[in-house]
């Protein structure tokens, strides 16, 4: 039996919702999930209006220089960051992010996020799980991939997932959908062209080693109407049903979805339209770029106009996307710490207070979950470069909307930020956490593994209970 969380409310003959999904669950309502959620969508009502914007710091942000300030450490390790106050009585973030402290009461602020796994992506801000997790059978699915199975349909005009990832988890496809297939993939578009990020030497390599597959073309064919796009899919699943038949990694059904589905884009144009920023009012634009600097900028780092992936991310969300992920750059600071910081953190402060803000003020912030976190954090002592270097013992982030109780601090650490010394936080807490949001118990739900055995979505970790 598949268990929902959420409300219990009665449907229009008067049976509960969980009720109906019991059954459903047993096989005796021929109504499935997916079904339940597009219905209660049209209504109005149930957890279909739910979405996660989840925000990748690419690099691993340092947590003593942005939630988790010593100013009583030593020098060498509490680096130049003065802490200001914010809404949370005797609570102090760094003196970059004030509108974030302007807001504090509507954020949860983790300072105790350990086990990381020490990989330079974002794949386990994505799904919880390590690189090696079922790699024998393709790994795990991301969170947004799994939602895909769950929810997602070729007929919808919008995807479940799309993926705004740019630098290091683009180049190692940290939105990957694991033994689900390619069929489960994001929809990845290019946003290179809008928002240029320049990747260190290695990566350039690594991305031109996975070809033109690694983004979803937006670039359809205006002279070919819906008919004529459904025909041609047609013609190419008749054509292809043995080559179908013989493929055991599932691209010919991921050719088939994108087909049924650039139908439904090409003709709603809600999604194309979600992507497309030339025609946002301006003073709507203007809200989401952060003011330029005179800081110098760190080649790899984005610039000041990054905080519009935030915008868009909104605007996706309202087009009926389910999950969007992003990234923020570059938060790997091995040299040169405190200027970089300079120039990305308030570039995330204003992107952040933008966002959460104009949620609440459309009324949307109670459905849509936002956390911004990183691979792991960074190291409490600076080394002989002025950087700060890979810290997988414990690491910050940033929740935001979603109903959740705001305005709190969980966990702490020691006296140098290096170890957590109250209330752990894993990252499979946080994304039990954001599928508690979605309506979906993880640890109840499961999905087929290429061998046909059922794998729940999660295998350890719980939503964190002072956030719900």
């Amino acid at each position: 039996m598949i268990n929902f969380i959420g409300k219990s409310y009665q449907l229009c003959d008067r049976i509960t919702r969980r009720s109906f999904l019991q059954a459903g669950g047993a096989g005796l309502v021929g109504f499935g999930l997916a079904d339940l959620l597009r219905a209660e969508s049209q209504q109005g009502i149930g957890s279909s209006q739910k979405a996660v914007i989840n925000i990748h710091l690419d690099g691993g942000p340092p947590q003593m220089d942005t939630i988790d300030l010593k100013p009583n450490a030593p020098i060498e390790i509490r680096g130049e960051f003065q802490p200001i106050a914010t809404r949370l009585p005797g609570f102090q973030i760094c003196e970059l992010m004030p509108k974030l402290a302007g807001v504090a009461d509507k954020l949860a602020f983790i300072r105790s996020l350990v086990g990381a796994d020490v990989r330079h992506d974002a794949f386990q801000c994505m799904s919880g799980f390590d690189s090696q997790s079922l790699r024998n059978l393709g790994g795990r699915p991301a969170l947004g991939c799994v939602m895909t199975k769950l929810v997602g349909s070729p007929q919808d005009a919008t995807p479940t997932f799309v993926d705004l990832m740019q630098g290091r988890p683009l180049v190692r496809n940290s939105a990957r959908p694991g033994f689900l297939g390619p069929s489960y993939s994001p929809f990845r578009p290019d946003i290179s062209k809008v928002f240029p990020r320049q990747l260190e030497e290695g990566m350039k390599k690594e991305l031109a080693a996975l070809g033109s597959q690694h983004a979803t073309s937006l670039k359809l064919n205006a002279a070919l109407d819906a008919d004529r796009l459904d025909d041609r899919a047609s013609l190419l699943r008749g054509l292809d049903q043995v080559q179908r038949d013989l493929d055991e990694s599932g691209a010919m059904e991921a050719l088939d979805r994108f087909h049924q589905q650039a139908a439904n884009i090409l003709t709603s144009n809600t999604f194309a339209n979600a992507l497309d920023l030339e025609n946002v009012p301006e003073q709507e634009l203007a809200r989401y770029t952060a003011p330029s600097s005179n800081v110098s900028q760190f080649y790899t780092a984005d610039d000041h106009r990054a905080t519009r992936k935030l915008l868009l991310a909104r605007r996706l969300v309202e087009a009926g996307v389910r999950c969007v992920s992003l990234s923020l750059s570059d938060f790997d600071t091995h040299s040169k710490n405190f200027p970089r910081m300079k120039h990305i953190l308030p570039i995330f402060d204003f992107g952040l207070h933008a966002l959460v803000t104009d949620l609440e003020e459309r009324g949307m912030l109670d459905n849509v979950m936002i956390v911004a976190w990183g691979e792991f954090g960074r190291s409490p002592k600076i080394n002989s470069q002025g950087g700060r270097d890979h810290w997988p013992e414990v690491g910050p982030a940033i929740l935001a909307g979603g109903g959740m109780n705001g305005g709190q601090v969980i966990g702490s650490t020691d006296r140098t930020a290096s170890r957590a010394t109250s209330t752990p936080v894993s990252y499979q807490d946080v994304i039990a956490t954001l599928y508690h949001h979605l309506g979906v118990d993880p640890h109840r739900v499961t999905i087929s593994d290429p061998t046909g055995r059922p794998q729940y979505l999660l295998d350890g970790g719980k939503a964190i209970s002072e956030l719900i």
